[in-house]
């Protein structure tokens, strides 16, 4: 036999001793928490969170220890679950809930859920359900030829992830490619379509491989930490989607500002810059809201001081784009140049930095610009106050919000193996990792609230884990192709499946970069078609901001005139759509579920509609299929059942349930609204809040007969922190149809809060023929027809009348918004 020690010699190594599950030998119960004990020492943990949420422990040693608590729940008792029984049977053991029942399997142990039909929802695969091996902790589960995948956040390729594998391991990949995994973001977080979801709670480089190994098994596994993951069973995605928001917190709401238009530049540093871009889009009447400025805005890495010579006035430029309705947004990064002498003594004296293991001094770290680098450790409390301080400078000189970039923190790949010696004050850099950009956002956002009380904060970052909703926004990193940016067309495609996919990690408001960040721009006739087709998909992201990197510059108006006419109608479609964009806004705050969202969320039965990557439901009233090839002038896509209306000319109805060939000139998105829904509106503006007394207009497309379609429109103040006290305004639209007509309810209810004091409601209703008579109240209004409507809509906000226009099929009803109980008849 050969010795050991000569296979060492010789260069072999024996392989790790692979320990499958063991035999279920007796349990213990505590609460809402049962241990099942195994022959060999090995513990698995069930806590019954809910009657259809179970967190899951598996502990080797038995001995359910973690170094740190979770950095992503934040709330594991979601509903009182009683008493709970374990029934001992011979062959195993089972706990049952209102919605669950969950068997153990003694020999080996095997843990299986069913739901209250006692239908196999969930199982462990044989007996390697929970293995060890080598310090990673693997658990394998059955796969069903038909089941599905969806989740993980931020990744490329297909929405359904089955087939495909995927780790956890936030990471720089600028210009990625529509297959590159893993990204800047990591959330171990997926939905099967047998109805559950996994969420791996576990910060430890970790991967997903979903039927790569097997048609059999699919497995997840975790490189070290504690083993926890939580299985949430749901009646679909959506309610698995809230259940797991009410596990790691509910998304905070962005200003309203935030959901208007955005121009950046990586060189977008320079005062004299700023006030050009601004006056620019003012003077062409392109809505925008948001100026950024990059990185270069700073004097060091990360002083927070204004660079001299690009800046000579920053509050005066502050100022000036405030009268214009301008927000300027300026990035930050985790760390401290040692060039910027006096703040790196600061923190060095302090012991504010990262440690290097092995000297125990602090780490130095190369970073893409601003020479070498402390990284600040943000799992050290008094870093927090400290960093506040600092951030504060800026916000007092009247900017209105960070981006926080470059937080993996850069330059920690898989590949840069030397970063795994940094020493967090919280743990080893292994753990902290994938948390490290989630402890600096819960930072700036618990500093900017405590420095700036009932004012809501602006953040949005690159590099985050589960439970990164509660404190901040997102971007999908640096995509483009930076070889060829003409070439840029499958990243743009990707971007769609990307963007969706960050909704089903958490991240209901997030962006694109509009152009793609990469590759140097050359020919901007050439590149006019890809900006425009961007563009056009990037209005339909919650937030919406045009960026390039370097000095390439993206404002509408350098890809031509066309392009700029396009961009501008694209830019004006979306500041239109604020108070629709705006409700579904609080709807995910409420409950987490993404704005732009999969067909297969709404329509997980639909077999067409589940292999839908290009196309995404803006709500759930309105369909998007953005053009995302070049040249393409027809787009073939797909209609979930039911009708559906062409929300641009608003009257052409085609039948869902089939793929139909839409004219789509470089002047047009492909856009669809529901039958049987109601989208409020508003007239364009150069800025969100610009008017505060505008016209709501309500477009109504009715239901069948005897059925009815509503909305309810959310508003509030848009700058405080009242929407999580209750302070808000509603006003519901309800329009019934019947054999006659039509009757419509506008029902509002105020909390503390109303929009205005004087405006005007339009109703515009999308029908076949014109009515006959119309009604106010009691009261029949007369025909005063639509120029007369519309040419003093925001002068008279008193008067009440109707309009018929043949050619759009039109009929607007006005009346003024007296905040009182109304119904509208149409005969």
């Amino acid at each position: 036999m050969i010795k050991k020690g000569l296979l060492i010699l010789l260069g072999f190594v024996l392989p790790s001793v692979t320990l499958f599950a063991a035999d279920c030998v007796s349990y213990t119960k505590k609460g809402n928490q049962v241990i099942f004990n195994c022959r060999d020492g090995s513990k698995l943990s069930l806590t019954i969170n809910s009657s259809s949420v179970v967190k899951v422990w598996f502990d080797r040693a038995g001995k359910f220890v973690r170094t740190n608590k979770s950095f992503a729940v934040v709330n594991e008792r979601l509903e009182e679950v009683g008493e709970i029984n374990v029934n001992e049977e011979p062959a195993c053991y089972e706990l049952f809930t209102a919605k669950l029942r969950i068997r153990v399997n003694k020999s080996p142990m095997q843990l299986q859920i069913f739901d209250k039909w006692q239908k196999l929802i969930f199982s462990d695969f044989k007996d390697k359900g929970h293995i060890s091996d080598s310090g990673t902790v693997k658990a394998y589960k059955i796969l069903r030829s038909d089941e599905q995948f969806f989740g993980l956040g931020e990744k490329t390729g297909p929405l359904n992830r089955r087939g495909r594998s995927y780790k956890m391991w936030n990471s720089d990949r600028p210009c990625y490619s529509v297959t590159e995994d893993p990204l800047a973001k990591s959330i171990p977080f997926f939905m099967s379509s047998y109805r559950y979801g996994i969420f791996l709670d576990n910060t430890y480089k970790t991967e997903f491989k979903f039927g790569t190994e097997s048609d059999e098994y699919y497995s997840f596994e975790a490189a070290g930490g504690a083993f926890v993951y939580y299985f949430v069973f749901g009646k679909d995605y959506k309610d698995i989607m809230e259940q797991y928001i009410s596990l790691t917190g509910k998304p905070i709401m962005p200003p309203k500002w935030a959901l208007g238009f955005a121009q950046c530049r990586g060189l977008y540093t320079k005062e004299s810059q700023a006030l050009e871009i601004a006056a620019e889009f003012r003077k062409r009447r392109i809505p925008c809201d948001i100026i950024y400025q990059d990185i270069g805005w700073t004097q060091n890495l990360q002083d927070f001081e204004w660079r001299k010579g690009n800046y000579t006035d920053p509050k005066g430029m502050l100022r000036k784009l405030k009268q214009q309705g301008f927000k300027m947004i300026v990035s930050q990064d985790p760390v401290i140049s040692r060039r910027n002498t006096v703040q790196w003594e600061e923190a060095e004296k302090s012991g504010y930095f990262v440690k290097d293991a092995r000297t125990g001094k602090s780490y130095d770290m190369p970073w893409p610009w601003g020479g070498n680098c402390g990284v600040v450790d943000f799992t050290k409390p008094e870093v927090a106050d400290w960093w506040g301080k600092y951030q504060q400078k800026p916000i007092d000189d009247g900017i209105s919000g960070f981006w926080t970039d470059m937080g993996e923190p850069a330059w920690s790949n898989e590949e840069d193996v030397d970063r795994l010696h940094m020493k967090h004050h919280i743990g080893m850099h292994g753990e902290i990792h994938n948390v490290y950009g989630l402890t600096w956002d819960k930072v700036v956002k618990e500093q900017f609230e405590k420095r700036n009380p009932n004012r809501r904060i602006f953040q949005m970052t690159r590099s985050a884990y589960a439970g990164l909703q509660r404190y901040t926004f997102g971007w999908t990193n640096d995509s483009g192709n930076g070889n060829d940016v003409l070439q840029g067309w499958g990243q743009l495609e990707n971007q769609v499946a990307v963007g969706i996919s960050a909704g089903l990690g958490g991240i209901p408001f997030w962006t694109t970069d509009i152009s793609g960040y990469c590759g140097d721009i050359t020919d901007y006739q050439a590149m006019s078609e890809l900006y425009t087709r961007w563009m056009q998909f990037g209005v339909f992201c919650p937030l919406s901001r045009a960026h390039h990197e370097g000095d390439n510059a993206v404002e509408p108006w350098r890809f031509g005139e066309v392009a700029e006419k396009n961009s501008k109608a694209a830019i004006e479609l979306k500041y239109q759509l604020f108070p629709y964009l705006y409700t579904y806004s609080r709807k995910a705050h409420d409950t987490g579920l993404p704005i732009t969202r999969g067909l297969f969320m709404e329509y997980p039965d639909d077999a067409e509609a589940v292999k839908i990557n290009d196309q995404f439901l803006f709500g759930e009233e309105m369909l998007v299929a953005p053009v995302l090839k070049k040249g393409e002038r027809v787009k073939k896509l797909y209609l979930p059942e039911g009708e559906w209306i062409d929300f641009n000319d608003k009257k052409t109805v085609y039948l869902g349930g089939q793929m139909i060939a839409y004219r789509a000139p470089l002047s047009t998105i492909p856009v669809f609204v529901k039958k049987g829904s109601v989208i409020p509106m508003m007239p364009v503006m150069q800025y969100i809040g610009e008017k505060k007394d505008y016209p709501l207009f309500v477009h109504i497309f009715p239901a069948y007969e005897d059925e009815s379609a509503s909305f309810e429109l959310y508003e509030d103040d848009g700058e405080d922190l009242g929407y999580l006290r209750g302070v808000y305004s509603l006003t519901k639209v309800t329009c019934t149809t019947l054999a006659n007509g039509y009757e419509t309810a506008i029902t509002p209810a105020d909390k503390d809060f109303r929009q205005s004091e004087n405006r005007s409601i339009v109703l515009k209703y999308h029908l076949d023929k014109s009515p006959s008579q119309v009604t106010i109240g009691n009261k029949t209004v007369k025909n005063v027809g639509e120029e007369a409507i519309a040419a003093d809509l925001e002068g008279d906000r008193s008067s009440a009348g109707w309009s018929w226009n043949d050619v759009t099929k039109e009929c607007w009803v006005k009346l003024p918004d007296e905040r009182k109980h109304v119904n509208i008849s149409i005969r």
